[in-house]
C-alpha cells in the first residue's frame, strides 16, 4: 500500500450539513429551527442548567460539608490480617491485591496496627501506624516504605 492509495474508513468522512440553502435541500426556510419561538432566535436557546425560571436543581439541593478532592486516599490493611501469609513472604501491593485483602489500590496501602501478628513477614506499603511498625518488628519481620 502506497500513501496515495490511503482512504478514509467507509462513513468516517460526514458531510457537513448544510442549512437554510433553499427548500430543495430539505433544510430550507426555517433552517430546522422551526417556526419563531426562543430557540429560532439568533442568540436562540437557554444557558446549560437554566430550568424555564424553576430554582435549578444545584441550587435546591442542600450543600453540606466539605469533600477534599486533593486528600490521599489509602487502601486499609490491618496486621491481623497478614497472619494468612506464610513465614519469610515478601509481602507488597500486588500480593495484597492477589490474596483478596486489597480490592482498589487508590494512592497506596496502609498498615494498621489492629490485631496481632503472628507471622515473620517483610512488608512493603506506602504508609504504616506506630503500632503496625512495633507488631511487624516484634514478630520479627521488616516493614519497608515504598
Amino acid at each position: 500500500m502506497k500513501i496515495h492509495e490511503l482512504t478514509p474508513a467507509l462513513d468516517s468522512n460526514k458531510a457537513v450539513k448544510r442549512i437554510g440553502r433553499g427548500h430543495g435541500s430539505g433544510n430550507g426556510k426555517t433552517a430546522g429551527k422551526g417556526h419563531k419561538g426562543q430557540n429560532a432566535r439568533s442568540g436562540g436557546g437557554v444557558r446549560i442548567g437554566f430550568e424555564g425560571g424553576q430554582m435549578p436543581l444545584a441550587r435546591r439541593i442542600p450543600k453540606r460539608g466539605f469533600n477534599n478532592i486533593f486528600a490521599t486516599k489509602y487502601a486499609i490493611v490491618n496486621v491481623s490480617d497478614l497472619n494468612k501469609f506464610k513465614d519469610g513472604t515478601v509481602v507488597d501491593t500486588e500480593l495484597l491485591v492477589a490474596s483478596g485483602l486489597v480490592k482498589k489500590v487508590y494512592d497506596g496501602v496502609k498498615i494498621l496496627g489492629n490485631g496481632d501478628l503472628s507471622a515473620k513477614l517483610t512488608v512493603k506499603a506506602a504508609k504504616f501506624s506506630q503500632s503496625a511498625i512495633e507488631k511487624i518488628e516484634k514478630a520479627g519481620g521488616k516493614a519497608e516504605v515504598m
